[in-house]
């Protein structure tokens, strides 16, 4: 299993949600994987390398827009999703979190009271997805003469192909073989949200609703992995849409069986 409920107890609440809180749950993700294998942290710093893992937005069962209209205010529990097609990943990131669950995002104090591990869907070819952080596919443009970065929109065709291209990279690493090409995508609702990914960097991601087709192992390496691009600064993580999944739930008490449906 190499996909995560994770689910965060407050110090005070409510507590606070940026809009723009990728890069946080990004810095703790690197921090607990380096303080369970440092060797690991490093190949995973390696510029232009896909990184094969994937996390959701964070979420709150119960929240409100902030009274200066910066964030959200969260209440009760926090939590968010991990994926990765690699064990080595799941196993270093989630030793880190059992190792030290007391954490610190964008100034708030949590604890890490849950962690759940999700079962995978056994075919997901027709099956209809929805994403938990959205997708963003990049290509270049020219403007004034000189070649610049456009965000594509699922209007555009393009879209398609750069996730398909995406996919079939991240096949490769993933099994180790040439990828197919069978691939189908369906868009049914879709709508934008604008990232401040870095200081002054911005970046327009979809949220979706869609159906995929295609190869089971192509359509697992977006499932497992993301689809399109940035998957490991928060983008195009997806879950399988009204799907209840076992879950094997990580307490200091023991490990515990269950159903379980997504959130």
């Amino acid at each position: 299993m190499v996909r995560f409920l994770i689910r965060l107890h407050p110090e005070n609440e409510p507590f606070r949600i940026p809009f723009n809180h990728q890069h946080y749950l990004q810095g703790l993700i690197y921090r607990r994987i380096q303080r369970v294998n440092p060797e690991l942290s490093l190949r995973l710093h390696r510029p232009k390398v896909p990184k094969l893992f994937t996390f959701s937005l964070f979420m709150t069962e119960k929240k409100k827009l902030a009274e200066d209209r910066g964030g959200l205010l969260g209440y009760n529990s926090g939590f968010f999703y991990f994926s990765t097609a690699v064990p080595e990943i799941a196993e270093a990131f989630i030793g880190g979190l059992l190792q030290k669950p007391e954490i610190t995002l964008w100034g708030e104090k949590f604890h890490a009271e849950e962690i759940k591990a999700l079962a995978e869907p056994e075919k997901l070819s027709g099956k209809k997805f929805v994403t938990l952080s959205p997708i963003a596919v990049t290509t270049k443009r020219t403007q004034f003469g000189k070649p610049r970065s456009y965000d594509l929109s699922p209007g555009e065709p393009e879209f398609y192909e750069l996730i398909l291209e995406n996919l079939r990279e991240k096949y490769i690493l993933i099994y180790g073989s040439k990828p197919p090409e069978n691939f189908e995508m369906k868009v049914l609702n879709s709508k934008p949200k604008r990232f401040e990914v870095k200081p002054g960097i911005f970046q327009i991601a979809w949220h979706l609703v869609f159906r995929a087709y295609g190869d089971e192992g192509l359509l697992r390496a977006g499932y497992l992995a993301g689809f399109g691009e940035k998957n490991s600064i928060g983008f195009g993580m997806v879950k399988v849409d009204g799907r209840k999944m076992k879950v094997k739930r990580y307490l200091k008490g023991g490990v515990d069986n269950r159903e379980g449906k997504a959130a």
